[in-house]
């Protein structure tokens, strides 16, 4: 049996690309150091509402919700280490990176849990 399966993927996908487009809509809508883009909105738009079709279509598996949220955290924390690399008056991207390692390494850790059990 496959470690994560190609739906799963995709939900994984989606969840990262709805933590990205967050993070995006929130700092092109209230930072004044980041320029406007309505591309953040557009992607937020999408990806939720494909989420909510996939979760509206079939169950997750076992330790699935755990492992979305993980990469909806990576993604949040991802544009939130590139917009400080890239404007550095808004603060240093220390913080966002030592987290997006910790959030790394425990996926990792889920996903060969998760591979050794089937």
């Amino acid at each position: 049996m496959s470690l994560v399966t190609g739906r799963d993927k995709g939900t994984l996908l989606l969840t990262f690309l709805t933590g990205l487009a967050i993070n995006g809509s929130f700092a092109a809508l209230f930072s004044s150091i980041v320029p406007f883009s309505v591309f953040p909105l557009i992607v937020l738009g999408l990806s939720a509402w494909c989420l909510h079709e996939r979760y509206l279509n079939r169950a997750m598996p076992d330790g699935m919700p755990s492992l979305a949220a993980a990469f909806f955290l990576l993604g949040f924390l991802l544009y939130s280490a590139i917009v400080r690399a890239e404007y550095p008056d808004i603060g240093s991207n220390f913080v966002p990176v030592i987290l997006m390692v910790i959030v790394v390494f425990w996926i990792g850790l889920r996903l060969k849990r998760r591979s050794s059990g089937q």
